[in-house]
């Protein structure tokens, strides 16, 4: 039986990383329906003030792209997932060093990959029923996020053997003795989609690099409404005008 660890709410809920958003939601409780859904997020803190000002806010619908030369991205998931955590607003795997992705001669480190039910972004206005953030940053502080989409197909292995520890009340946090390195999730083609954006929680900070794989991979419909029967409703934010944003694939 794995061990259920609880651990401080500062260190539980780094849902993107940074301590930011989730000191700034101690004080002023944000979620995805009713008086702190998404609309009301500006109303809540004037730290939050982007998610209705920002003019390069995520997520988006991804159309009307640029064919542009980029380079591939280089993964080095060399590590696995630590501790699988029930942060309030998602399911997150945290994951120590040794995992990141070099982008533009940028070294990016891997913090952790959370999900999203829905998707958050779309493509020609389609919606995924499931969406999976890889949340990097670098030395100075810089977030990239590689956004894998789920569509409805057979068992995926790897959420197969997380959602087994599946923590169910936020706060609540299981070690993972797997092995399950995030290269496991990843398409065999990664090929992808970037744009600049923000963080689609609160402060809603821009500056984000994004980069929205093409390629989705498949679960089975049983393990999407298994995640959804533990956030409860659905957490996804919704769409955000595009802007005069370039988006490239």
């Amino acid at each position: 039986m794995m061990k259920t660890r609880f651990c401080s709410v500062f260190l539980t809920l780094l849902l993107l990383g940074t301590s930011a958003s989730w000191a700034s939601e101690g004080q002023n409780h944000w979620g995805y329906k009713g008086e702190t859904g998404p609309e009301h997020w500006a109303k809540l803190s004037h730290a939050f003030a982007n998610c209705a000002l920002g003019k390069n806010q995520s997520p988006i619908d991804i159309t009307d792209t640029i064919e542009a030369e980029m380079p591939p991205l280089a993964f080095f998931y060399k590590t696995a997932a630590r501790d699988i955590v029930n942060t309030g607003h998602s399911i997150q795997l945290d994951f120590p060093k040794n995992a990141g992705i070099v982008v533009d001669n940028q070294t990016f480190e891997l913090k952790q990959v959370h999900f999203h039910s829905p998707s958050e972004n779309t493509i020609d206005g389609r919606h995924f029923p499931m969406e999976a953030h890889f949340v990097h940053a670098d030395e100075r502080g810089n977030l990239a996020v590689v956004a894998l989409l789920f569509e409805i197909g057979g068992t995926n292995p790897v959420l197969g053997k997380l959602w087994r520890f599946i923590p169910t009340h936020r706060g609540e946090a299981f070690g993972i003795a797997d092995k399950l390195p995030p290269s496991r999730l990843l398409p065999k083609d990664k090929d992808y989609y970037r744009f600049n954006g923000s963080l689609t929680t609160p402060p809603c900070t821009e500056g984000v690099y994004w980069f929205v794989l093409k390629q989705p991979v498949t679960a089975s419909r049983e393990q999407i409404e298994r995640f959804s029967r533990v956030m409860r409703h659905p957490n996804n934010r919704p769409i955000q005008p595009t802007n005069a944003r370039p988006l490239l694939r």
